[in-house]
């Protein structure tokens, strides 16, 4: 078959939430960041390079977020990540002498132990402990697409009751991008794929060409899309939208029909941290005292209910290859019947959290390695494009303004704003109402120390807006951390306003939250005029 009737494009969500604890190492939830280092970024790179290597052409589109970007680039999370490695180096090595009675187990503990260990080899030596610059160069040499996103993950649909709070989302996430790779972005990942059409103008005043969003929006988008989430349409403001395809993100997402749940794949639940005696773990969990999550995890899924059995690494690779395999033969299957009834290409839009490959379903960096492989080996009908791409391929594109939409359970702002949540909205709103009072009170700021205090107030709001903090409090997770954190940026906001008003500002003050709150280095407040 010729790969001229359609197209398929992958895009990975790569964020997590901008956490920075400089006067503490015991929050827990800066290993947030260490998983996703060890087991979805390291290994995404490492298959890109292996793929490079055997001269495998491959296209892909990847979000890496603003507070990622700064917590990859901060020198004290470099460093908090190498101890962290050293730790689990260490528990490893125990874990060898300990299993020796068992050699299914010990042939795992030394598995655990080779895989730290090239974690440690892989960022030290070979990324010199900037994961970035790996990223960025598969994107100079033509594999990767990567986009922005707000500036914090901030949820549009609830942020635009104050349009100039998601204009500085979307003007601090274009500048960040600027900064780390050096190039203008194409698309956006809408955080939480959260869609408002008062947002288009402010996406296209910054150079945005496309956003990903949510299959409802587009399949009720007005006027109806000819071509459903098969082709993207095009907003009256100029903004092109791309729909997720329901088809295939149930076939990697769905918790009942879905590949990661095989049975022969890694049991993400079952971790040595909480299974073996307290004694001997208590080193490597949690300062508190509290079992966590070491990453060392022996046992399969093998069933829903009942007894697990021991991991098997060579079954699992077997498996995701199969289901790399099904995975082909489905968008083959369903290019071939989309083409026969459209007039132009049909594109498949596969949007996922980057974390689902390898944190949560550990085999998935495999499993994208492998499908990459057999779409540039096998006879397919379609070929791996980016957004970008297609657009340049297509520029004709249907005009129709999507509708607002999320994804999340049901689909609209739920997650976002409910019960659990509400009450955070009105304190967000009253801070951007007053960062904009305060932009156009000092519109053109001389004084260094004013300045400064401005920068730092707009700093604290974009991080109180992160839409993680409303996700954490809707699922029940880390609710403590997480209202702690919107607490803080609002009072650290708060009490800046007045300083500022009163013109008593705390230089001191000022100093210290920007030294726990290092992100946006070179934000300008004038951005909320």
């Amino acid at each position: 078959m010729d790969k001229n009737k359609g197209y398929v494009t992958f895009i990975l969500h790569a964020h997590l939430p901008f956490i920075h604890h400089p006067e503490s190492e015991d929050y827990l939830e800066e290993q947030w960041l260490f998983e996703a280092m060890s087991e979805t970024y390291i290994p995404l790179l490492l298959n890109f390079k292996k793929l490079e290597d055997e001269g495998v052409k491959f296209r892909l589109t990847m979000t890496m977020t603003p507070p990622l970007l700064y917590m990859l680039d901060n020198k004290l999370l470099q460093e908090r990540y190498i101890k962290y490695l050293k730790k689990h180096i260490e528990l490893a090595e125990k874990e060898v002498k300990r299993t020796v009675y068992d050699e299914r187990l010990n042939s795992l503990s030394k598995y655990y132990l080779d895989r730290y260990s090239n974690d440690l080899h892989v960022f030290k030596d070979i990324y010199d402990c900037n994961l970035i610059n790996g990223f960025k160069h598969f994107q100079d040499a033509g594999f990767l697409e990567i986009i922005t996103c707000g500036a914090t993950h901030g949820y549009f649909p609830i942020l635009y009751v104050n349009p100039q709070a998601v204009k500085a989302q979307i003007a601090v996430g274009v500048q960040t991008y600027k900064k780390f790779f050096g190039r203008q972005p194409r698309g956006i990942w809408l955080p939480e794929c959260g869609y408002v059409p008062e947002a288009d103008k402010f996406l296209k005043e910054f150079g945005i060409e496309y956003a990903i969003v949510e299959s409802h929006g587009i399949l009720y988008a007005d006027p109806t899309p000819v071509y459903g989430t098969f082709a993207p349409i095009v907003s009256p403001d100029g903004l092109i939208a791309f729909g997720r395809d329901i088809e295939s993100s149930k076939q990697v997402w769905s918790s009942i029909i879905g590949y990661p749940g095989d049975f022969n794949y890694r049991e993400y639940y079952r971790d040595i941290g909480y299974d073996l005696d307290y004694d001997y773990i208590k080193p490597y969990i949690a300062s508190n005292g509290a079992r966590v999550h070491t990453g060392i995890k022996y046992y399969r899924i093998t069933s829903k209910n009942g007894e697990k059995d021991y991991y098997n690494p060579r079954w699992a690779m077997d498996t995701a290859e199969k289901q790399a395999g099904h995975f082909l033969d489905c968008r083959t299957a369903q290019i071939e019947n989309l083409s026969r009834f459209m007039d132009v290409p049909p594109i498949v839009v596969c949007p996922y959290d980057a974390e689902l490959y390898g944190h949560w379903w550990y085999e998935g960096p495999y499993w994208l390695y492998i499908l990459f492989k057999k779409i540039y080996y096998d006879e397919c009908n379609f070929t791996l494009v980016t957004p970008g791409d297609y657009i340049d391929r297509h520029p004709n594109i249907q005009v129709s303004t999507p509708c607002r939409s999320s994804w999340g359970a049901k689909g609209y702002s739920e997650v976002w704003l409910n019960q659990t949540n509400d009450y955070v909205h009105r304190h967000l709103h009253k801070a951007a109402d007053r960062m904009i009072e305060l932009a156009n009170l000092y519109p053109d700021e001389d004084n260094d120390l004013r300045k400064k205090a401005l920068n730092q107030c707009a700093r604290e709001l974009l991080l109180a807006q992160s839409s993680d903090w409303l996700f954490i409090i809707t699922n029940g997770t880390m609710v403590d951390y997480a209202k702690k954190r919107i607490k803080q940026h609002i009072g650290r906001f708060t009490k800046l306003y007045y300083q500022i008003k009163k013109d008593s500002i705390d230089e001191k003050f000022v100093d210290d939250i920007y030294s726990q709150d290092l992100i946006f280095k070179d934000i300008d407040y004038r951005i909320y005029k």
